[in-house]
This record gives structure tokens, sequence and C-alpha cells, in this order.
């Protein structure tokens, strides 16, 4: 009789253990399946965006309201989809034209920054000269730049595939209702599915799109800063920008720091950096401190802590795609598990204070 009690905490003890080792396996066949398809899920989930992308805009063009009529659906459509062309055209067109001489003139750059770089150094003292040369003989200028422009060119590369995932997704939109009622019988069951994709489409298709027109603004503004000084190649850095720019905090940093070490290189004088680096920082500091969450608000509600996880877990998992997604994807994972009662606690400690929405 003593030793009933002991084998029936035994007993109870066992599932826990078994169930944290489940995870843990489950957790890591997930990672590795993430790395081992990136070259099938990255188009895949950039053609997910654009897809969210595209009807948060044919949305918004179907509510413009002419005549006392609104615009009709497949105009909207229509009209979306001409749109989100154009400006791929544009970045394809600008990316494509400007990468072979971009990394032509890299070298030049690099010489230009040794000798900056050496005329510093002698200020300080020449014995530290030796040590600066070898230093800079580590610096890969071009080859930093040319990673930057090649990760671009390399999602540019996958347009067309991107493309051909869209279109079915439009023709799947509208029969999803449907097979969601056919395919769970439970109507509370049902009513509940559809309310977490209604509640993850319409967060994802407000950061998406806002997301996408700030940064559309970051990059103009950044474009005429720098064709104002008469920066080599200020196209190419402002779609920099504008891709930039998905990638939460260092994405900013980058988007600055690189035309103006451009600037630093290309003019003798130092005024055209300083007009660069203070130029784009106040067009990087304006959208993103104060236009952008003027616009979002707490529309997401991402704890900072958590948005800089997943940019670091995502950009090791898929690289820069990885870095651009890492935002829309933890707001997708939060938002279904708030919709589930036992995971629902992971959901609070994502969010930055805690409230995620009315239980179910």
């Amino acid at each position: 009789m003593a030793t009933q009690p002991k084998a029936d905490n035994q007993r109870v003890g066992k599932p826990g253990l078994t169930f944290w080792y489940q995870l843990v396996v489950l957790l890591f066949l997930t990672i590795a399946s993430l790395v081992l398809a990136s070259s099938v899920l990255i188009p895949l989930a950039f053609a997910i965006l654009l897809f969210v992308l595209l009807t948060a805009t044919s949305d918004r063009i179907h509510r413009i309201v002419i005549l006392g009529h609104s615009v009709p659906k497949w105009m909207a459509h229509l009209g979306a989809l001409c749109l989100i062309l154009f400006g791929l055209l544009i970045i394809l067109s600008i990316l494509s034209s400007q990468a072979g001489l971009v990394s032509e003139a890299f070298p030049k750059y690099e010489e230009r920054l040794s000798g900056i770089l050496a005329k510093l150094v002698a200020l300080v003292g020449n014995e530290n000269y030796a040590a600066a040369q070898k230093a800079l003989s580590q610096i890969n200028l071009s080859g930093f730049a040319g990673s930057i422009i090649g990760s671009a060119g390399a999602f540019l590369s996958a347009f067309f595939l991107v493309l051909l995932y869209v279109p079915f997704m439009l023709v799947e939109r509208l029969p999803m209702q449907t097979k969601i009622d056919l395919a769970i019988s439970d109507p509370m069951l049902a009513n509940k599915v559809r309310n977490v994709l209604h509640s993850t489409s319409a967060s994802i298709q407000r950061y998406v799109g806002i997301k996408t027109f700030v940064s559309a603004l970051t990059g103009f503004g950044s474009f005429l800063v720098m064709w104002a000084v008469g920066l080599d190649f200020a196209e190419t850095w402002a779609v920099l920008a504008f891709l930039l720019n998905f990638i939460p905090t260092v994405g900013s940093i980058i988007g600055v720091a690189l035309p103006s070490l451009v600037a630093l290189v290309q003019f003798e004088e130092l005024s055209p950096f300083l007009m660069v680096l203070l130029g784009c920082g106040a067009v990087q500091f304006s959208v993103g401190n104060i236009l952008e969450p003027t616009l979002l608000g707490k529309s997401l509600n991402l704890s900072p802590l958590m948005v800089i996880l997943a940019l670091t877990f995502w950009t090791a998992i898929w690289g820069i795609p990885g870095a651009l997604m890492s935002v829309p994807i933890t707001v997708c994972i939060m938002i279904i598990l708030t919709h589930i009662p036992a995971t629902r606690p992971i959901a609070i400690l994502m969010s930055g204070d805690g409230r995620v929405g009315p239980k179910d």
C-alpha cells in the first residue's frame, strides 16, 4: 500500500517528460525542414506576402467611391496588379542595369577608402600604420556591397516563380470560406477557424501595406538627398534603402551607412558625406519613428525584444529573405497562438503590453 502512491507519481511524471521530448524533437524537425526546404519555402513565403499586399491594395481601391459607386472588384484587382507589377519591374530594371556598374566601381572606392584611412592613421601615429594596413587588406568593400546587391538580385531572380503562385492564391481566395464550412462540421470550430484566418489576414494586410508605403517613401526621400548631392548610382542605393527598410532596426542603419560610405570615398571634400549621412538619417528617422508608428499604432503589438529575436532567428534560417519576412511571420504566429487557449500565454509573452485580443 505504501508503494502505490510512488508508482502513481511515476506514471504521472512520465507523460510530462514525454511531452517535452516530443516538443524538442518537433522543434528540431521544424527548423531542419525550414533550412532544407528553403529553396521552395522562401519563394512561397514571398508569394504569400505579395498576395497579401495585392489584396490590401485591391481592397483599398475597391473602397474608392466615384460618382456614388465604388470601384468594381475586377477593376480593383486589375489596378492593384498593375501597380505592384510596375513597382517590381522598376526595382528589377534598376538593379539589373546598375549591378555590373556598381561592382566595377567598387575597386576604385576601395583604393580611395584605403587612402582616407591611411591619412587618419598618420595623424594618430606612424607606429600604427602597419597594423592599419593589415586591417585595410581584410576589408572587402566590393564583396560586402556585392553580397547585398546579389541577395536582392537572387530574390528578383525568383520573381517569375513568385508570380506563378500568386494567381492560384487569388483563385483560392473566394472558395476558401465554402471549403472551411465543408471541411469542418462543427459550426463553432469553423467560426473559430474563420476568425483566426480573418485576424491574421487583417493584421498582415495592414502591416505589409503600411510597411510598403513607408518603405517607398524612405527610398524616394533618400533618392532625393543622394541625387541632390550627385552620388553615384543613387537609384541603386534608393532601391536598397526601400528593401532594407523591411528589416527592423538593422536595415535602417545599413540603408544610411552604405550610401554615406560611398559619398565619403567618391568626393574629395567632406560636405557631401555629411549631407548624405544627415539627410538620409533624417529621412529614416522621420519615417521610421514618426510616420510609421502613427500609421501602424499598436496593431501589431509585438514586443521589441521579440522583434529582435525574430530577426535573429529568421536571418539565421533564411538569410536576408528571412530578415525581410521576420516580422510578418512572427505576427502570424502570435495571432494563431492567441486563438488557441493552451498557447495563449505564449502569445501574451510575445506581445508588447500583454493585450492580445479577446478570449475565444
